[in-house]
C-alpha cells in the first residue's frame, strides 16, 4: 500500500487550549467521584505535575484509558506536554496489545497497584510531526493497527462545536458512561472540559443501581448513551425515574430506531429534559451532525444538521458505484475543522501531516424536503454493533485466513457468518469476538452446505443475515458445572468456563456489558451463579452481581485458601431449609427456619429487582409454576391436598382446620404480586426508585401494624403464616439490602423487636433464632466457610425451593417406617433430585427461546 501524500507542510502544533490553562476554572469542580472532588486548580496541578514527569522531548504515549481520575491525568498530561498520545482498552485486551506491539510507543502509561509510567527510552523512537496530538481506532474497529490521527486542532474544534449546540455551561456535569478510548466517550471529556464543566468518573453500568444514586447525589445533567445503552435504559425503567437535575440525553454511535427516537423525545418533552441524537465517526473526531431535540420527534430517522463549524454535501455516485435512483442522493461528504490528519497504519506514517481535507464517510445519505440529512444505507459493508465498527469484508478476509471459505453480514446488533463444511462455527464465532472484541453472544454462525449466492453468482448477503441462529457457549470439557470450576486453569480456558457458566444459569449466552442483574438473574439462579463463579475465581467481590461481565472475565483469581467467604444470604438460606426439614422429621425441634427464608426472600427481592415490573412476573412465574405443578401432582394422587393449595389461595379460602403446609409458598407469591402491581403504578414506581429505603420502611410498617392486628382482626387462624403477618419480615429484608447506613441498618433492626415479641406465645427460642438470622442479615455482609463446604452449601441453598416443595410428600412414609434420620435423608435426595431435573430442563427451554 503507497504511503498517503501529505497535502501540507510541517507546522508549528496548534494548542490544545482545554488543557493548556485548567486552572482558569478556578476552584470550580473539575471531576467528581464516589471518593470526592477534584477542582480544577487541583486538576490543573496533577496534570502539570505528570506532564513534567513526562519531560519535554515529544515522545509517542500510550495510556491505558480507564474511566478515573489517574487515567484523566496522564491523557491530559500527554497533550500539555505535545506528546501524542495514543489511548488503549484497559485490562489485558488483545486489541491493545496489537497496537503496543505495532507502534512501540516510546512510554506506556497503565494502571496498576498505583499509576506506573514505563519510560522505554528517554527520546522518540519514532518521526513523530508536529500536528499530531492524538491516536485513536477507528470506533473500536476490528482490532487492527489502523489508527486515526488527530490534531490538537481537531480536538478544540470538536470540543468548542460540541458545546455550543449542546449549550454547555460550568454547571453541567455528565457521568463517563462511555469508555474513554471511544471517541464518543472522549468526546464528552472533552468538552466539557473545555467548557469549564464537571465530569462525574464511574465504571458503573447504567442497570447498576449504585449509579443513579451516584447520578442524584452528583446532581448530574446529562446522559451519553449508544444504541444498546438504550436498550439497557429501558431494561432498568428509566422512564419512571425521577432525575430532577437531568437537562439532555445523547445518542450517537449506531443508529437508533425512529420508534425509539420518538419515544425518548417525548419522554424528554414529558420530564423537562432535551434528547440530542447525534452522528459522528472517529475521523472527524467524534460529531458531525445533530437532531435539534424539538424536531426529533418529527424526523425521526434524521442525523440533523451539521455541527457549528461543519458542512455536508452529497457526492453523486457516478465513478463511485451505483447508487439510488432520484433525489438528492449521494455519498455523504463532510468537510470540517475538525477532520482528522488522516490514518496511520504503522510508525511510519506517524511522520505525516494532514493527507485529507474532507471525509468521504462511506454512508449513503439524502437531504430531506426539511433541509435535514438522512443516512439510508453503506457505500461500504460496515457495521457497529455496540457502537464498534467493523469492517465485514474484512471480516471475510479473516475467515479465508483461517483456511474457512465464509460469508459475513449483519447489522448494528449482531455479526452474522455463513461458512461451507461442518466442524468450523466455535473456531469461526471465538477468531471473530476476540477480533472485534465483540460479546460472544453477537457472533451467530451457520453452516452450511454451499453458500448463499444470487443468480449472477455474487454472495446473497440478505440470505446470510436471514441464517443466524444463536451462537452456542463454549464448554469447556466436562460443562460448566464440573471440576473446571477451579483456579488455577489458564485465562482462555477461565474465560470458556465463566462464559458457559453464566449461559448455563441465565439460559442464554450473556453480552460482556450485562451484568447479572441486567441479563435477567434472580435470587434463584444467584446461588448456584456466586458459586460457581466463586470456584472458578476464588472470592467474588460484593457487588459482583451488578458488574457487567467483561469486568470478571479481566478479574485476576484469587488465592485458594482453607476457608473462604460467603454472602450471609446463602448461607441463611441453606441452614434454614435444613432447620425446616430437621424440625418437620423429628431430627430436632428447632423452629423459625421458613421465617428467616421470608426476611432472606425479601432481601433478595432488593437485590435483584432492578428491571422492570415484568421481570418481577418473571420471578414469581419461576416460584409459582413448579410449586402448582408438584401440588396439582401431589393432590391428583390422593393426599389431603385441594385445589385451593394448587392455586395457592389456602390462605384465603382455607377455613382454621385447613392444611397450612404451603404457607409459606401462598405468602411469598402473593406479597411478590402484590408489590409487582403496587409498581406498576408509575407515580409508586418512581418514588421507590427515589427513595428506596422509605419505600420499604413504609411497607415494612404496614406489615408491623397487621402482623400487631391493628387493623382489626385479619388474621382468624393461623396468624403467623399468612401473608399479611409476615409481611413485615419480607420488609424488613427488603429495607436491609437498600439500607445504604448504619443509622438505616439500625432503624431496622429495632423494628425487629416488636415484630418478634410474642410473636409465637410461649416460644421465645424460635423468636431469638429468627431475629438472630435476620441481624446476620443486616449486619454481616459474608460468612467464613470452610472451603470444602462451600458446594455443599451452595447447593442446599439452591435446591431450596425443590426440597421445601417435595419434602412434605417424602418424609411422612419414611418417619413412619426408618425413624427420623432416614426421613430427613430421604428428603434430602428427594429434594436434590428434583432441584437438578428442574434445572437442566429450565436451562433447556432457556437456551432454546434464546
Amino acid at each position: 500500500m503507497s504511503t498517503p501524500r501529505a497535502l501540507s507542510p510541517a507546522a508549528p502544533a496548534a494548542p490544545a487550549v482545554f488543557v493548556d490553562d485548567l486552572s482558569v476554572h478556578g476552584d470550580a469542580p473539575a471531576v467528581l467521584t464516589a471518593g470526592g472532588e477534584l477542582t480544577y486548580r487541583e486538576l490543573d496541578r496533577r496534570v502539570a505535575d505528570t506532564a513534567e514527569r513526562l519531560g519535554s522531548p515529544r515522545r509517542l504515549v500510550a495510556v491505558e484509558a480507564a474511566n478515573t481520575v489517574g487515567a484523566l491525568v496522564a491523557y491530559l498530561a500527554a497533550l500539555r506536554g505535545r506528546h501524542p498520545v495514543v489511548l488503549l482498552p484497559p485490562g489485558a485486551d488483545g486489541r491493545a496489545r496489537r497496537v503496543v506491539e505495532a507502534y512501540d510507543p516510546d512510554v506506556v502509561m497503565e494502571a496498576g497497584s498505583e499509576w506506573a509510567v514505563e519510560a522505554r527510552r528517554p527520546r522518540s523512537g519514532h518521526e513523530l510531526h508536529p500536528d499530531l496530538a492524538l491516536l485513536l481506532s477507528t470506533s473500536g474497529t476490528t482490532g487492527t493497527a489502523k489508527l486515526v490521527r488527530l490534531s490538537r486542532r481537531n480536538l478544540q474544534a470538536n470540543a468548542d462545536a460540541i458545546g455550543a449546540y449542546l449549550g454547555l455551561t460550568p454547571a453541567d456535569r455528565a457521568p463517563t458512561t462511555l469508555p474513554m478510548p471511544y471517541c464518543y466517550g472522549l468526546s464528552v471529556i472533552n468538552s466539557y472540559l473545555s467548557a469549564g464543566a464537571c465530569l462525574v468518573l464511574t465504571d458503573l453500568s447504567v442497570v447498576d443501581r449504585c449509579f443513579w444514586d451516584l447520578f442524584r447525589m452528583t446532581g448530574a445533567t446529562s446522559l451519553a448513551g449508544v444504541p444498546y445503552t438504550f436498550e439497557l435504559l429501558d431494561r432498568v425503567g428509566f422512564d419512571e425515574m425521577a432525575l430532577p437535575t437531568l437537562r439532555y440525553v445523547t445518542q450517537a454511535g449506531g443508529r437508533l430506531a425512529p420508534d425509539q427516537v420518538r419515544r425518548y423525545a417525548a419522554l424528554g418533552e414529558r420530564d423537562g429534559w432535551e434528547f440530542f441524537v447525534m452522528y459522528g465517526q472517529t475521523e472527524a473526531t467524534a460529531r458531525m451532525a445533530y437532531l435539534p431535540p424539538a424536531l426529533a420527534g418529527r424526523y425521526p430517522e434524521a442525523i440533523g444538521i451539521p455541527v457549528p463549524g461543519g458542512a455536508f454535501r452529497l457526492e453523486p455516485f457516478g465513478d463511485h458505484g451505483a447508487g439510488p435512483d432520484g433525489g438528492e442522493v449521494g455519498e455523504l461528504v463532510y468537510t470540517g475543522p475538525n477532520v482528522m490528519l488522516g490514518y496511520a497504519e504503522g510508525p511510519a506514517d506517524l511522520a505525516l501531516g494532514r493527507t485529507v481535507d474532507e471525509l468521504w464517510t462511506g454512508d449513503v445519505a439524502r437531504r430531506n424536503d426539511a433541509g435535514f440529512y438522512e443516512v439510508i444505507g453503506r457505500r461500504s459493508r460496515f457495521v457497529k454493533p455496540f457502537g464498534l465498527r467493523v469492517d465485514l469484508d474484512e471480516l471475510e478476509r479473516l475467515v479465508s485466513l483461517a483456511g474457512v471459505a465464509g460469508l459475513c453480514a449483519g447489522d448494528d446488533q449482531r455479526i452474522v457468518v455463513a461458512v461451507q463444511g461442518r466442524g468450523h462455527a466455535a473456531v469461526i464465532a471465538r477468531l471473530i469476538s476476540d477480533h472485534c472484541g465483540l460479546p460472544a453472544s453477537r457472533v451467530a454462525v451457520a453452516e452450511v452446505d454451499e453458500l448463499p449466492r444470487l443468480a449472477n453468482g455474487k454472495p446473497d448477503y440478505p440470505a446470510v443475515s436471514h441464517l443466524a441462529p444463536p451462537p452456542a457457549p463454549a464448554h469447556p470439557e466436562g460443562g460448566a458445572g464440573g471440576d473446571n470450576r477451579e483456579v488455577g486453569y489458564t485465562a482462555d480456558d477461565r474465560e470458556a468456563a465463566i462464559r458457559s457458566l453464566y449461559a448455563e444459569v441465565i439460559g442464554r449466552p450473556v453480552a460482556d456489558d450485562e451484568s447479572f442483574v441486567a441479563a435477567g438473574g434472580d435470587s434463584l439462579s444467584y446461588v448456584e451463579l456466586s458459586l460457581g463463579l466463586e470456584h472458578i475465581l476464588g472470592s467474588l467481590p460484593a457487588d459482583w452481581h451488578t458488574r457487567p461481565l467483561g469486568d470478571l472475565l479481566v478479574t485476576t483469581p484469587a488465592p485458594r485458601r482453607l476457608i473462604s467467604r460467603v454472602e450471609t444470604s446463602v448461607v441463611l438460606r441453606a441452614l434454614s431449609i435444613l432447620l425446616v426439614v430437621a424440625s418437620h422429621t423429628g431430627l430436632w425441634q428447632v423452629r423459625g427456619g421458613a421465617h428467616i427464608l421470608v426476611g432472606v426472600a425479601g432481601f433478595n427481592f432488593a437485590q435483584f429487582r432492578l428491571g422492570a415490573v415484568g421481570g418481577l412476573w418473571r420471578s414469581i412465574a419461576r416460584i409459582a409454576v413448579p410449586s402448582m405443578a408438584w401440588i396439582g401432582l401431589a393432590a391428583a394422587v390422593g393426599s389431603q391436598l385441594q385445589w385451593r393449595h394448587v392455586f395457592l389461595v389456602n390462605h384465603l379460602l382455607g377455613g382454621a382446620d385447613s392444611r397450612v403446609a404451603y404457607w409459606f409458598i401462598e405468602s411469598i407469591v402473593t406479597i411478590l404480586a402484590g408489590l409487582a402491581a403496587m409498581l406498576a403504578i408509575p407515580a409508586v414506581r418512581r418514588h421507590e426508585r427515589r427513595h428506596p429505603f422509605g419505600t420499604a420502611l413504609t411497607v415494612a410498617v404496614v406489615g408491623l401494624a397487621a402482623r400487631l392486628d391493628l387493623f382489626g382482626e385479619l388474621a382468624s387462624h393461623h396468624g403467623t403464616s399468612q401473608p399479611e403477618t409476615v409481611l413485615w419480615l419480607f420488609a424488613l429484608g427488603w429495607a436491609g439490602a437498600v439500607a445504604t447506613t448504619a443509622r438505616q441498618r439500625l432503624v431496622v433492626s429495632l423494628l425487629l423487636l416488636p415484630g418478634l415479641w410474642g410473636y409465637w406465645g410461649a416460644q421465645p427460642l424460635r423468636e431469638v433464632i429468627v431475629g438472630g438470622g435476620m441481624l446476620l442479615l443486616l449486619w454481616v455482609p459474608t460468612l467464613p466457610i470452610p472451603r470444602p463446604l462451600n458446594r455443599i452449601v451452595g447447593a442446599v441453598a439452591g435446591m431450596s425451593l425443590a426440597l421445601y416443595l417435595t419434602h412434605w410428600q417424602v418424609y411422612p412414609p419414611l418417619l413412619r417406617g426408618f425413624g427420623s434420620p432416614a426421613a430427613f435423608a430421604g428428603s434430602l435426595a428427594v429434594g436434590l433430585l428434583a432441584w437438578l431435573l428442574c434445572g437442566r430442563l429450565a436451562r433447556q427451554l432457556s437456551m432454546r427461546r434464546a
